[in-house]
């Protein structure tokens, strides 16, 4: 049964005081407890009835509404006999944890709403039950094991006439039911990708229901199989590469058998991601050895030799080696200690599939490396696609992430950003090391730019890193010589590590909190140095043309 239904029984004699917005929860039991903490009898999914007896003070409520939260309870109703009005401060940390929160008229006993619950929840569960045991044994016999999710969701349009889908992150279409009729349309799958990621963002519970164009639609999220809803993680670290399902209905009505059912569909479609991210391990082992021999300046031979292998692996049946593009993306947080580079990589790997192209196996042949909080991916392109001088059209910044801005957007909420850069095409392993840095120049310039999701190509650079070995000796001297020399010779003077300081402020795309972590600053130390340095020269570090400058100063120098 759902939370609003006990609303709507006046004999129960409840009157919420919290959690409006959360009304459609099941409740799968009840459970009477004055214990501070009584997580080891719950399950999950209880509304929970309390007499505030574990309360001495204000202190006890915040600690005992987490509790409550961690263990998945549906609910707390807390009776009014023993304080009369229910306490502010468990008003508040309800409120805090998005956990509805009833009052129980002293009139009411608790033995009463027992009963009704017990009573409800166990008629909705006696309807249909051999049914779903029987459709649970059929898709774990012939499930993803044996035709991926396709098999999963033909079964739910065949026994449940329900439309359902398995969406991307970034609303691309992994796989539908072949009973399902049309595809969706890739802006219908964009916004549902969009308004899950908000969901998960903001804490909300699955099913997510959606109401788009005249339809409803339920949103499932599939996590790695292994992971339980209640896993003590930070959601950024998963949200940018998970799927989920889409289903053509409102599950705000069902009975909780076939909320299980779903549930159970979403674990099977988990085992057969982790299954094509296992395969992956391979190419991403390939991309790492490359990036590695790339950057310690490894000898072309030995390069190109690991591309030869590389090369059959990411473009099977490939004839002549294929010209190469480096694409560098990073996802930062403004909470530094959440980890960017995982979810780069896998977020990365679904970016550079076409997001018109349906199917898990598109991503398959992309080879994306990680290091820190950047993420690398080795992209290779048949000759055709590239001109005789290597810049030919390739992959091209803008156009990456049209279709997916709406949906990262949300996922990346108000502390998140994703900036990518992308190489021009090079068609030896001696261009390599050049494409890389000219990726990570590129990121940098969008960086430099508002939003939380920018990308730049190699184009934008041209008129400035590509022509820096063009510039004449007493030109590039001069240029860093007017920048730089006030800072070098006030360090020398003084040991305040200006230079240290300035670079560092660069490569952190002006954040304040980061470059201080990484420099083991307070912030006001640093607003202390990078004010002392605009001061020296005249030039403005809030100002994108200042910076460029300092940024091709230091490369100069």
């Amino acid at each position: 049964m759902r939370l609003r239904a006990l609303l709507d029984t006046d004999a129960l004699g409840l009157r919420l005081l919290g959690g409006e917005d959360e009304l459609d929860r099941s409740v799968r039991g009840v459970m009477t407890t004055d214990l501070r903490d009584p997580s080891r009898y719950l399950s999950g999914g209880e509304l929970v009835l309390t007499g505030l007896a574990w309360r001495r003070d204000a202190g006890d409520s915040e600690p005992f509404v987490r509790i409550l939260v961690q263990a998945g309870v549906a609910a707390l109703a807390a009776g009014e006999a023993e304080l009369g009005d229910v306490p502010d401060d468990l008003v508040l940390a309800c409120a805090r944890h998005r956990l509805p929160l009833f009052a129980v008229h002293e009139s009411v006993a608790f033995a009463t709403i027992t009963e009704h619950v017990v009573r409800q929840v166990s008629g909705e569960r006696a309807g249909d039950l051999a049914a779903v045991v029987d459709r649970h044994r059929r898709m774990m016999t012939s499930g993803p094991a044996g035709g991926g999710p396709d098999v999963v969701l033909d079964l739910l349009g065949t026994d449940l006439d329900l439309r359902a889908w398995v969406l991307s992150p970034t609303g691309r279409l992994i796989a539908g039911s072949k009973v399902a009729g049309p595809a969706l349309p890739a802006g219908t799958c964009a916004r549902l990708a969009a308004e899950h990621l908000a969901a998960v963002r903001t804490g909300r519970r699955g099913p997510h229901r959606v109401p788009l164009d005249g339809t409803t639609y339920s949103l499932f999220p599939i996590r790695s199989s292994g992971r339980s809803p209640q896993a003590a993680r930070d959601t950024r670290e998963t949200v940018l590469s998970d799927w989920l399902l889409a289903v053509e209905a409102d599950a705000g009505d069902w009975p909780e058998e076939r909320l299980d059912l779903l549930q159970g569909v979403t674990q099977l479609i988990a085992v057969e991601r982790d299954r094509r991210d296992a395969a992956r391990t391979v190419r991403r082992r390939l991309a790492q050895e490359v990036l590695e021999l790339v950057q310690t300046g490894a000898a072309p031979a030995e390069i190109a030799a690991r591309l030869r292998v590389a090369a059959p692996v990411l473009l099977p049946g490939l004839g002549a080696a294929p010209h190469w593009q480096v694409v560098v993306a990073r996802v930062e947080w403004d909470d530094a200690a959440v980890e960017g580079g995982p979810v780069a990589q896998s977020l990365l790997e679904e970016v550079l599939v076409d997001p018109q192209t349906t199917g898990p196996e598109p991503s398959d042949r992309i080879a994306v490396a990680h290091t820190g909080d950047e993420a690398i991916a080795l992209v290779p392109l048949p000759a055709v696609s590239a001109d005789q001088d290597g810049s030919g059209t390739g992959l091209l910044a803008d156009a990456l992430l049209q279709a997916v801005r709406e949906p990262l957007s949300a996922g990346l909420a108000d502390d998140g950003r994703l900036t990518l850069g992308v190489s021009a095409a090079v068609h030896s392993a001696e261009g390599l090391r050049g494409a890389l840095e000219e990726a990570r120049h590129a990121r940098r310039v969008a960086a430099a730019r508002p939003g939380r999701v920018c990308a730049a190509g190699h184009q934008e650079l041209a008129s400035h890193v590509l022509l820096l070995p063009f510039v004449p000796d007493d030109v590039r001297r001069a240029f860093t010589a007017r920048l730089l020399d006030p800072l070098t010779d006030y360090d020398r003077r003084h040991r305040a590590e200006l230079i240290p300081t300035l670079e560092a402020f660069l490569d952190c795309d002006g954040s304040w909190t980061r470059c201080a972590t990484r420099l083991h600053l307070h912030v006001n130390t640093l607003r202390y140095r990078v004010g002392r340095i605009e001061q020296l020269t005249g030039r403005d570090l809030s100002r994108l043309e200042d910076k460029l400058d300092f940024f091709l100063a230091l490369r100069m120098s």
